[in-house]
Parts: structure tokens; sequence; C-alpha cells
């Protein structure tokens, strides 16, 4: 058999922040390791990284034992070094979680165990305590989190690309169109610019369109990302909030709730608003992709979700379509906020795995293939948990290598 030539050892498709954490752990575990990353994007970072409110979460909101729980607990801590040490701007703030109905009461005291049992020091406040924080905010009772921050993600994921060593492709050169995986010979990648990138292991760090790379190799996901638009609004008034403020969540949606967020640069994001997208980077109600539209439409998964929420959904597309019902979901946290203090703000998506039976995929998924290892759910708080599932990747990737190298690749 002819002997293959390699570009790359590893081959991650991907350069948003969980990526690019795969490819620096991959460098710093095994020094020679050659690694290279392919994005669509002239630069790094430029959606889910790029398009979010920059919190460092503290890791309370997950399920003990869930690899959001432990991923997130051990990333805030590693983040912020991160920060510190490469020089990314960064601020561990704390932040409060506020009860504004009676109703909440029971949710917020099993954040508080959750908490707890997440190894997260947490601290209990009556509505005075509240005001002592966040003059502005009220609420029946509390709980103030310290460990919680706020960071520049996009200059964290150009730390890590420098750091990696990592040869790293843009645009057309970065954009997959063909996927040609063979279990004796490796992977090799037609780009939109037509040439053709060869390595042992493929990473799939697709993000948006992880479900649509591991089907390019050959792979069957069981799930299809089913994107959700984050609407945003800046704060007029920034004074009116002194740091980080957030709704009791509802545990039956990944989702945590408009919230107040007092980013790196002084000014404060509000929000987001989750409704559906009509494409995977459907920043705006006016960006439709019909083909991806109809993926998302086709999927079973897709009806079960939208009977089994369509409350919830019809909520949130209230508040899409009118300010005013956005206005007073903020202001049961902050009453004298008033709809012209709402500065509209760029939009995110959410790539959100969702099951054929509807269920929205609430932890980190992580699947292997020959050759291939897949990140198919990585969602908030995957930037914060970045570093600890760049590890996992990275060790899942290393296994694949091996059993490559005890074959014919």
């Amino acid at each position: 058999m002819k002997k293959v030539a390699y570009d790359c050892d590893v081959l991650v498709i991907g350069g948003g922040i969980v990526g690019l954490a795969t490819a620096y752990a991959l460098t710093r575990a095994t020094p020679g390791t050659r690694v290279t990353v392919l994005e669509k994007e002239p630069g790094p970072a430029r959606h889910q990284t790029g398009r979010n409110s920059g919190v460092i979460h503290s890791g309370i909101y997950y399920r003990p034992g869930s690899l959001k729980a432990r991923y997130a607990v051990r990333g805030a801590a590693e983040m912020v070094k991160f920060c510190a040490e490469y020089g990314v701007a960064h601020e561990v703030t704390g932040k409060l979680i506020v009860a504004t109905e009676r109703a909440e009461l029971p949710r917020l005291h099993s954040l508080v165990q959750r908490g707890r049992e997440n190894g997260i020091p947490v601290r209990e406040l009556g509505p005075a305590q509240i005001t002592e924080y966040e003059p502005e905010v009220r609420g029946l009772a509390a709980i103030h989190v310290g460990t919680t921050g706020v960071c520049d993600y996009s200059a964290v994921a150009e730390r890590l690309a420098d750091a990696s060593g990592a040869e790293i492709r843009y645009g057309a050169g970065g954009e997959v169109v063909q996927i040609d995986r063979r279990a004796d010979r490796g992977v090799a990648v037609r780009t939109a610019d037509g040439s053709v990138v060869r390595g042992r292991v493929l990473v799939n760090c697709a993000g948006l369109h992880c479900d649509g790379i591991a089907r390019l190799t050959g792979d069957d996901p069981g799930m299809r990302i089913v994107p959700f638009r984050g609407e945003y609004f800046e704060l007029a008034r920034p004074e009116l909030v002194r740091g980080l403020v957030y709704p009791v969540p509802d545990p039956a949606f990944p989702f945590l709730g408009v919230h107040l967020t007092r980013g790196i640069d002084g000014g404060v994001h509000v929000g987001p608003n989750a409704v559906p997208a009509l494409a995977r980077e459907g920043y705006d109600w006016s960006v439709v992709r019909p083909r991806e539209l109809a993926g998302t439409i086709g999927w079973p998964g897709s009806w079960h979700m939208a009977r089994r929420h369509w409350r919830y959904g019809a909520g949130e597309l209230r508040r899409s379509a009118s300010k005013s019902a956005f206005t007073d979901a903020v202001r049961r946290l902050l009453p004298a906020v008033r709809p012209d203090d709402l500065v509209p703000a760029p939009a995110g998506v959410r790539a959100q795995a969702v099951l054929r039976d509807g269920t929205l995929v609430d932890d980190f998924l992580i699947r292997e293939g020959a050759r291939a290892v897949h990140v198919l759910n990585a969602p908030s708080p995957a930037a914060t948990a970045s570093l600890p599932i760049g590890r996992e990747v990275a060790r899942r990737a290393f296994e694949a290598l091996r059993l490559a190298r005890g074959g014919a690749g």
C-alpha cells in the first residue's frame, strides 16, 4: 500500500474557543504533535465564542457530576489563571441570582444546595442585603456567587491560537466541503479553495455545523443542531447595575433567562431572549437559509420539542417582537429600567443539540467514530469550560492516534 503523506497528526475543524483549546491541549500534552485547524471565517471566535456576554460561569446551575458541572467549576478557575498569565482583560465580579416571586424561592434554595454539592461557595441574601450589592435591584431573596467573573473570550481564543503553535487556515482554505475518512488511511478534507488537507485523526469542533461535519465524516451524530438566536440589548444607563444579576432559571430549559451583565468594557448587556433562528448563523430575522431551515423543520426532534415547550417559546417570541414585553421582563429585576434605556446590541446564536425524541441535550456531548472525535453539544458554559473540554477532546484524539498508529496509518 502506498504510504500516505499526512499534513498533520490531528486535523481540528472549527476555530472557536473549544477547537482552539483542543489544539492548545494537544500541543502542550505532547510537544511535536502536528495540529492543523480549519476555520471558514477570516479569524477565530466569530460565532458563539465572540458573541456571548463574556461571563466566566461558576458552575452553580449544572447537575452535580455532569460534565458541565465538573468542567465549569474547574474551567472557571483555569480561565481566570489563563487570562492573568496571557494578559487577557478579566475580572472576578461575583453575581446575584434573584428570586422575584414566591414560587421561585424553592428553586433558589435548590440552587444553594446544588452550589454546595458542586463545591461553590454561596451566600444567601434577604431583600436588604440585595441592595447592598445592587442598589437598584429588587427581589424577595437572592444568592451571591463569588466565583463568577467576566472576560474577553475573543482575546482568549486569539491567545490559544498563538500559544498552540498549530497551523490555522482561515477563510476558503478553512471551509470544509468534503471529507473522505478511511479507517486504514486517515482523513482527507477538501476545502472551498480546492486544497486537500490530510490528517491521521479528525476532531470536529464545528459548533453550529458540528452535526453536518459528523455526517460528512460518515458518522451518524444521533442529534441535530437547532439554532436559537439570543437577542441582546445594551443598557443606556450602565450605572443602574454594578455587576451581574440573574433571575432564577427554569430547570426545564437550558436557557438562563434575561439577565444583566456588566462586561469587561464597563457596558451592561441585557438578555438574551432565546428564539428559533432561521439559519445556523441567523443573527437577525432577515437571515433565512431555506436549506438549513428545512433541515431543522425536517428533524422529528424539532416538532417534539415545539409541542413540549410551546408556551415557553411563545413568551420568548413575544419578547422578541415587543420591546415593551422585553422591558417588563427586565423590570422584574431592575424596576428603574425604561424602554429607551435598552439599545439594540449584536445577537448571538446558540448551537443547541436536540435528540430525535425532542430532548434538548443538557450536558456537553462528545462522541467518537473511527479516527474521529465529534463535539456535538457545547453551548454555554463551554467558553468557561473550554480548557478542560479541550483536554478531554485531546485525550480522546490521542487515543484515536494510538489506535491509528497501531494499524496501517
